[in-house]
């Protein structure tokens, strides 16, 4: 189980990685309790989510890239007209931050989303 102290760890640094301001950890918060308890559901039995020291950062790149998809969401990431091209400032791309957190979460976790089809047994 997750502790009010990894929350908030999880949201000071989310917010540090971010850039963002008092304002931003309201919309912020929400985000890193969903990261920090779909995380958890992920590792291995025999790991405790207080003696992994990678679910506090995974969880805070994921609630990040979870903020920035839902700010992106609907609007223009780029547009052309001719031979012009404007394209929105990158701050990262939020799947690309879930990724990262995965992999960094990936020896404490749970194999999961491996299977084999069409091998024949020997």
């Amino acid at each position: 189980m997750n502790t009010a102290g990894q929350l908030e760890e999880t949201l000071a640094l989310a917010a540090a990685l971010g850039g963002l301001g008092e304002e931003d950890l309201e919309r912020l918060r929400p985000l890193c309790e969903s990261a920090l308890g779909e995380l958890s559901a992920r590792l291995r039995p025999e790991v405790a989510t207080e003696d992994c020291p990678a679910l506090v950062l995974a969880a805070a790149w994921t609630a990040l890239g979870d903020l920035w998809a839902g700010e992106r969401a609907g609007g223009a990431a780029s547009f052309s007209a001719g031979d012009l091209t404007i394209r929105m400032g990158e701050r990262g791309e939020a799947g690309d931050l879930r990724r990262r957190a995965l992999e960094l979460l990936r020896p404490y976790a749970r194999d999961e989303g491996f299977c084999f089809r069409g091998v024949e047994g020997s």
